[in-house]
């Protein structure tokens, strides 16, 4: 069945969310006014912008102020292992708001982890594969890709102070960057922006620490009541109750070498999924939909693997997204190749055409 591609669920679209958080409202239970299925429940769950207040003149000479604290109980962590290297030419090259990421992209990369995390709980998915430790400097095995693009400092609505939207599914966070002019980053995108030049495992540098980036919380008790769900009315409740989102900025040390910021951890980040159009053989491609960065459970939760088995009409109490766009100058036109593919998908699937520049 052909999707037609709506921001609005229950009347409430994904940009007017951000209106409707700074009024006080809740955008998970506007509209909604009876029980139904999923497919009708509204893009985001309620976030509650905070409002940074300006320094007194009594107070501009005072201590900095104490580290923020994590959803946990710990105190976040300021403190980076590896430089920032942001561009100096970003602001000329970017729209404002977003980053210049200019470097060059190493399509298969090894890395070696020195210290895996124990397994405590068997039946917690993913907790294997989480790395402590990795051995300085990763390795590329083949020929790199220079990439020169603009990214979002933060995950949609990309606002410093204010938690990001999540209940989103793919199809709602690709057409929310079309209205403003951006796109959905690919995959490769995404990664570089989350290494930098030295192709680090993660945003800060090559040692798990969940104090520096919103990763790693404890599982909720309960598991997410799946049924809730299916609900509008249920929606808001569970998704703040399982919630354990810091707003964008607030974590000082979790910002890559390009300067964006909560890469790994906070929310889980959608992404165009570049193998979908370069399949293997004769496998069945990929979804083109793709999920990075991890959100703040136990998960890996690091700057390279994607998850990559949910597909676009997927969306849960962890899912965000962020956007991408190319460089005002001399952009690397690597994404262009993509834009037309996904131009042709869209008009398979029968959504709306991409706007024209």
């Amino acid at each position: 069945m052909k999707r037609s591609m709506v921001l609005s669920r229950c009347g409430v679209s994904l940009l007017a969310w951000v209106a409707l958080a700074a009024c006080g409202h809740d955008p998970a239970v506007v509209g909604a006014s009876e029980e139904a299925p999923a497919s009708t429940a509204p893009v985001v769950a309620n976030s509650a912008p905070v409002v940074a207040v300006a320094p007194s003149a009594s107070s501009a000479q005072a201590e900095p102020p104490a580290a923020p604290v994590l959803p946990d109980g710990l105190l976040a962590s300021p403190e980076r292992t590896a430089p920032l290297d942001v561009d100096k030419d970003g602001a000329q090259a970017c729209p404002a708001g977003m980053l210049l990421v200019d470097g060059d992209y190493c399509p298969g990369l090894a890395e070696n982890c020195l210290e895996w995390a124990k397994v405590r709980d068997p039946s917690a998915k993913g907790v294997a594969q989480r790395c402590l430790r990795f051995a300085p400097k990763s390795r590329c095995l083949g020929p790199t890709q220079h990439r020169r693009f603009c990214i979002d400092e933060f995950e949609y609505p990309n606002l410093r102070g204010v938690k990001p939207a999540v209940m989103v599914d793919w199809y709602d966070a690709l057409r929310a960057c079309d209205t403003e002019g951006k796109r959905l980053c690919l995959a490769s995108e995404w990664t570089l922006a989350c290494e930098g030049r030295e192709w680090l495992p993660y945003p800060y540098g090559y040692v798990r620490d969940k104090r520096v980036c919103n990763f790693d919380r404890p599982r909720p008790e309960p598991e997410p009541r799946f049924n809730d769900f299916a609900y509008p009315r249920k929606i808001a409740a569970e998704v703040s109750r399982l919630d354990m989102r810091v707003a964008s900025g607030v974590l000082q040390g979790c910002v890559s070498p390009f300067g964006v910021h909560d890469m790994t951890g906070n929310v889980d980040e959608w992404v165009i999924n570049e193998d979908h159009f370069n399949p293997v053989g004769g496998e069945k491609p990929p979804f083109v939909s793709g999920l990075k960065g991890g959100y703040w459970g136990p998960i890996r939760a690091r700057c390279r693997p994607m998850t990559t088995s949910h597909q676009e009409v997927f969306r849960f109490y962890q899912v965000g997204f962020r956007c991408c766009a190319d460089a005002l100058d001399h952009p690397d036109g690597v994404a262009d190749t993509y834009v037309r593919q996904l131009g042709r998908w869209r008009e398979h699937e029968g959504l709306a055409p991409l706007p024209q520049k």
